[in-house]
């Protein structure tokens, strides 16, 4: 088993700073060798707010590398909570294995009271360890429970049950160290993407706009000036856009700029030719991708195309 430390509160000790190695996460674990024989490497030292989408790049690449070269059975990702939601669903789309991969973090630092980065970490190993995980696409556990890497989002800013599935639950929980699973993500994942990053040295540039109340066209138009190649609004409701903005919009759809759906909403789906006339404005929808996913989906879905239809088509199968 691999465990890919990527910095995070689950490495910090009394300070802000992620300072603690893998190698020194995994030591601080008790038994953790009862489930697997581990070895750590490091892949980044950062807070996830510093997470880039090169650290993800990076990431990926040698989560493929181990487990094609059977170097590891299974991946252990260790991560900080803020942007952990948008790491796991970019290796669920770009990992070319069925071997398991788990992402896991911790909501306090380990100079905390009752820190839950030891506990998370074993069940993490234990998961990964689990042949029930095999095939079942890129995971995420904090707070005894498995989510997939998809429907998981952070609800909370502190709390140990941070992290939850709004629309779709877990689809498991860990007692005594030992996975329960009772379903599976049924979405394409893994080996069933058709998303390679092998050789991939940059991801397109993609910016999440926020409406409320009195907004203008202004941060969008502003995105557009910073030559994004796309554009994810989160609007209200069911993806709502204001007619202040829909002209701004549609100007930025003339040029080339690929505009997606999706909603501040913490759940539900953003139909298709629902709140908007879609086909006419020239809008795709984020079908349940919250907007921090939509932008994941259309980094990885303008690499290949800038053709709307195309790019719907990936939403509606990812």
């Amino acid at each position: 088993m691999l465990v890919l430390a990527t910095g995070g509160t689950i490495a910090q000790t009394t300070g802000k700073d992620s300072v603690l190695t893998g190698s020194a996460l995994v030591a601080a674990v008790p038994g953790l060798d009862a489930s697997a024989d581990v070895s750590a490497e490091q892949v980044a030292q950062v807070s996830s707010p510093d997470v880039t989408s090169e650290i993800w790049l990076r990431l990926a690449r040698r989560v493929n590398e181990s487990l094609s070269s059977g170097a590891a059975d299974g991946v252990v990702v260790t991560h900080g909570t803020d942007t952990m939601g948008e790491t796991a669903y970019f290796l669920d789309l770009v990992v070319k294995s069925d071997k398991p991969v788990v992402v896991v973090g911790s909501m306090r630092g380990s100079g905390a009271v009752s820190a839950d980065g030891p506990a998370n970490l074993a069940n993490a190993v234990a998961i990964a360890a689990d042949p029930a995980a095999k095939g079942a696409g890129v995971l995420v556990t904090l707070n005894d429970q498995i989510f997939a890497a998809r429907h998981v989002t952070e609800t909370n800013a502190t709390a140990l049950d941070a992290f939850k599935s709004p629309d779709f639950g877990a689809l498991g929980v860990m007692q005594g160290r030992k996975p329960h699973s009772y379903r599976t993500a049924t979405r394409r994942h893994t080996t069933a993407t058709e998303f390679d990053i092998s050789d991939v040295k940059e991801l397109p540039r993609v910016s999440i706009v926020y409406p409320y109340v009195d907004v203008g066209p202004g941060a969008l138009n502003a995105a557009v000036v910073d030559e994004v190649k796309g554009v994810v609004y989160a609007g209200t409701g069911n993806g709502s856009i204001p007619k202040s903005v829909q002209p701004a919009v549609t100007a930025a759809i003339g040029k080339g700029v690929i505009v997606v759906r999706s909603s501040r909403v913490n759940g539900g789906l953003v139909e298709r030719d629902g709140e908007h006339d879609d086909d006419a404005l020239g809008t795709v929808t984020s079908d349940s991708l919250n907007p921090q996913k939509g932008q994941v989906l259309l980094m990885l879905a303008l690499r290949k195309t800038q053709d709307a239809a195309t790019v719907q088509r990936m939403f509606s199968a990812y």
